[in-house]
């Protein structure tokens, strides 16, 4: 069973400094038939503009990722940590007690684009911890590449979960397969592009949600321009 959330449907804010775009209920913009899909409870596409952004505020008990599409982002937090994320690099903060930070354009030109990415933990009150890997383009193309998972294995952030997060950029023509294991779903998010998931069809900014299903195929049109795409498997 495949159900599609069209990009279209998503919440939709003009803050001027910012546009952004929520897959699952966030802040002001509320549906009840889409408040999270199993783990997954966030998934915001934002648009900073130059040399502005999210001032200090606060977070608990969440595991953020951040994914950034083009540009730089400025992270600062509580923990002391402080770095620039540029695209080919991610991070994931755990919130856990709690935790304060501000993510920032340091760019006085460009704007930046990217996904935040909020996974329930499997438990509550956890110390507050912060990772930030580079895991280059390179490494997505023509495959899924596992960018984050409960173990930390092979280079990836290590979740507090049992999810498990890939990232693929495909070239017209090209295909990726995800075994689902039993009782496990799938989230498929089109960061770029266009794709066929399972036999439907998907575009930039569309999400779908698979369950039971025993398997996740994803391809580019032959006539397409390539895609960029984000496999969250969740229990």
């Amino acid at each position: 069973m495949i159900a599609i959330r069209p990009s279209a449907d998503r919440g939709y804010r003009d803050h001027g400094w910012l546009q952004t775009r929520h897959t699952f209920s966030f802040a002001d913009f509320y549906d009840p038939a889409h408040v999270g899909f199993r783990t997954l409870r966030v998934l915001n596409e934002d648009q900073v503009a130059p040399d502005a952004g999210f001032g200090t505020h606060g977070h608990r008990d969440m595991e953020i990722i951040t994914y950034v599409i083009e540009g730089a982002l400025e992270h600062r937090d509580s923990l002391g940590e402080g770095s620039v994320i540029r695209r080919g690099e991610l991070q994931r903060m755990s919130a856990g007690t709690g935790v304060t930070h501000s993510e920032l354009n340091p760019s006085t030109s460009q704007s930046v684009h990217f996904l935040q990415i909020w996974i329930q933990p499997n438990r509550r009150s956890l110390a507050p911890s912060y990772e930030q890997k580079s895991i280059a383009v390179e490494q997505r193309r023509g495959q899924l590449c596992l960018i984050a998972c409960a173990d930390g294995r092979e280079g990836s952030l290590t979740l507090h979960q049992d999810a498990a997060l890939f990232a693929g950029v495909l070239g017209a023509g090209q295909r990726v397969v995800h075994d689902l294991g039993p009782d496990r779903h799938a989230w498929i998010q089109v960061v770029r592009g266009a794709v066929e998931v399972n036999r439907s069809h998907l575009k930039q900014g569309d999400g779908a949600a698979l369950s039971a299903e025993a398997r996740v195929q994803v391809r580019v049109p032959e006539d397409g321009a390539g895609a960029e795409i984000l496999l969250f498997d969740l229990g």
